[in-house]
C-alpha cells in the first residue's frame, strides 16, 4: 500500500490546473456510488502512470453519487467533474470533454478491470490508434465474472451483428475498459446517455474511418456491494435498437427484398402454376402456402418502410450519411405518388374481393370450395393490407420529414 501512495503523490504533484498541457494520459472512470472500490482503482490508476513513467491524471466522471464516492476520489487525489444527466454514457461523454489528457483510457470503478495494467492500450495509442477495445473473450473472464446469459448470448451475439452490419473486426463490442485518442473522438459527436454508448463509439469511429484495434483483457470478479447498474433486457435491447438503426440497408431493405420476393414467387405458383423454383422439386404449393405468401409480402413491405423511416431519422440525425447510390431510395422525395399509389392498390384489392362474396351470393350464402375462394379471397386482402401500409407509411414518414425540416425533431 505505500507504494501506492507514493504513486499517487508523484502523479498528483506533475498534474496541475494551471499544466493541463503537459498531461498525455487522464484515467477516466464514470462513479456512481462506488465508495467500496473507488479508491483502490484510483491508486492502482496511478501505480500505472508512475511505473510508466507517464504524466497524467485520474479523472471521475460522478453521475450524482450519494455514498462518500466524491469525498473518497478527492481524498485519493482525483479530480472529479460532476455529470446532472444519467446514463453510463452521458457520464463517459463529459468525461472525455474535461479530460486534460491527449489519451483517454476509461474503464469502471468497481475492480472489473485492473487499472495497473494499462501498458497495451497507451502503447497502441501512441502507435496511432484512435481507439483500442478490451477484448474480454481473449484477455479472460474470471468465474462469475460475467452472468451466463451475457458470456454466451447477449455479448456474443450483439459483438457478431455489429461485425456483420459494419464489417468491424472487433471481438467485443461491449468491454468496459477502453483508450481513445481525445481528438479523433471528440470529432464523432457521440450523444448516447447509456449502455449503448459503447456501441456508438466503435460504430460512430468505423463509418468515420478511424484506426480501431483490440488489445486481451481480463474481466475480474467485481468488489462491488451493491446490485449492477446494467440491466440486461433493457440495455440489451438498447444496443440491438443501435446497431439497427444505423445499418438500415442490412437490417431493413435486405429481408424487406427476400421476404417480398419469396412471397411474389409462392403467389405466381399457386395462382398461375408457373413453376418457378418448384418444377424440378416437386413440391407444389397450394392455398396454405399462399396464406404464408401473404404474410411474407406484408412484411416485407412493412420492413421496406423501416428501411425508409431510419434511413431518413439517421441521416436527419448526422448519424448516418446516404450515398448517391442509395439517395435515389429516398421515399421522403416522393411521398406524393406513392401515397396515390397506395390508394390504387387498396382499390384493386378492394375490387376484387367483391368477385368472391358474388360467388357466395350467387349459392344463396350456401357452402363453396375453400381451396377456389381462399384463391381469390387471399391476394385480394393482401392488396388491401398492402395499399393501407403504404399509404399510412407514408403518411408518417411525410409527418417525419416535416418535422426535421421544421427543427421540430432531432
Amino acid at each position: 500500500m505505500a507504494a501506492l501512495c507514493e504513486s499517487h503523490l508523484v502523479a498528483t504533484d506533475t498534474v496541475t490546473a494551471n499544466t493541463p498541457e503537459r498531461v498525455e494520459v487522464t484515467i477516466l472512470m464514470p462513479c456512481l456510488n462506488e465508495e467500496k472500490t473507488l479508491s483502490e482503482c484510483i491508486l492502482a490508476a496511478y501505480s500505472s502512470l508512475q511505473r510508466l513513467s507517464v504524466v497524467g491524471e485520474v479523472l471521475i466522471a460522478d453521475n450524482g453519487s450519494t455514498d462518500g464516492s466524491v469525498e473518497i476520489a478527492h481524498s485519493n487525489g482525483a479530480r472529479v467533474v460532476g455529470v446532472k444527466k444519467r446514463g453510463y454514457g452521458a457520464a463517459l461523454i463529459k468525461g472525455i470533454e474535461s479530460a486534460r489528457g491527449k489519451y483517454v483510457i476509461m474503464g469502471d470503478a468497481d475492480c472489473s478491470y485492473d487499472f495497473s495494467a494499462i501498458d497495451e492500450f497507451l502503447g497502441k495509442l501512441r502507435e496511432g490508434a484512435d481507439l483500442v477495445c478490451g477484448n474480454r473473450f481473449k484477455g479472460g473472464i474470471e468465474s462469475g465474472a460475467m452472468p451466463v446469459l451475457h458470456k454466451y448470448l447477449g455479448n456474443p451475439v450483439l459483438s457478431f451483428l455489429g461485425r456483420l452490419f459494419y464489417r468491424i473486426e472487433i471481438g467485443d463490442f461491449h468491454c468496459g475498459i477502453r483508450g481513445v485518442n481525445k481528438e479523433s473522438i471528440l470529432k464523432l459527436g457521440l450523444s448516447c446517455p447509456g449502455m449503448e454508448f459503447a456501441s456508438e463509439m466503435i460504430v460512430k469511429a468505423a463509418k468515420h474511418k478511424l484506426d480501431i484495434c483490440e488489445v486481451p483483457t481480463t474481466l475480474r470478479v467485481d468488489k462491488r456491494d451493491r446490485s449492477p447498474h446494467l440491466r440486461t433486457w433493457r440495455d440489451g435491447w438498447r444496443h440491438l435498437k443501435f446497431l439497427l438503426m444505423l445499418a438500415p440497408k442490412v437490417a431493413f431493405l435486405g429481408p424487406s427484398a427476400i421476404s417480398i420476393l419469396l412471397g411474389l414467387v409462392i403467389t405466381l405458383n399457386v395462382l398461375f402454376g408457373t413453376g418457378i423454383f418448384f418444377s424440378s422439386s416437386g413440391l407444389v404449393p397450394g392455398v396454405h402456402s399462399l396464406l404464408y405468401a401473404s404474410a411474407m409480402i406484408v412484411v416485407g413491405i412493412e420492413l421496406l418502410f423501416m428501411y425508409f423511416l431510419f434511413s431518413t431519422l439517421s441521416e436527419a440525425s448526422g448519424l448516418l450519411s446516404v450515398d448517391s447510390k442509395w439517395r435515389r431510395l429516398r421515399l421522403v422525395d416522393r411521398l406524393d405518388w406513392v401515397i396515390g399509389l397506395g390508394t390504387v392498390i387498396t382499390s384493386i384489392g378492394v375490387g376484387l374481393a367483391i368477385k368472391p362474396l358474388g360467388f357466395w351470393a350467387s349459392v344463396d350464402f350456401g357452402a363453396l370450395d375453400p381451396s377456389d375462394i381462399m384463391r381469390q379471397a387471399i391476394p385480394a386482402v393482401t392488396m388491401v393490407v398492402v395499399g393501407v401500409l403504404v399509404v399510412a407509411n407514408s403518411i408518417l414518414l411525410s409527418a417525419v420529414d416535416y418535422l426535421i425540416q421544421d427543427r421540430r425533431v432531432l
